[in-house]
């Protein structure tokens, strides 16, 4: 069973290439992917790390977690789950805009959308 590895403060100069050959050597790496800005397209200074075993990803955390990385200290543990996201603050849905407040928002009250 393959473990994921989240990899923090890294410096922006990494790539998915590199981190993926920083890991290789503790064991298979089944992937890698350095997180980027996507209006920008530059690191946004973590990554995501698969190891194709719990044994191997252990050994990667002991070996590689505080190393300094072009002067950084990088921070390597396991991957939490992603977190569900329940407190949806509003937006635009199917059947169009959506605010928190009832009586604020397109719809209710005229020009200037409410009692404002």
């Amino acid at each position: 069973m393959s473990s994921k590895l989240y990899v923090g403060n890294l410096p922006y100069s990494v790539t998915d290439a590199s981190l993926r050959s920083n890991f290789a050597e503790f064991g298979e790496v089944s992937s890698a992917k350095v997180m980027m800005d996507r209006d920008t397209g530059t690191s946004k200074g973590f990554g995501f790390v698969e190891m194709a075993s719990a044994d191997v990803a252990q050994a990667a955390i002991t070996g590689l977690h505080g190393v300094s990385v072009d002067g950084r200290s990088i921070v390597v543990s396991l991957a939490r789950p992603r977190e569900a996201t329940t407190n949806r603050s509003g937006g635009y849905a199917a059947d169009g805009y959506r605010g928190q407040r009832a009586d604020v928002g397109y719809g209710n009250g005229g020009h200037g959308g409410g009692r404002y």
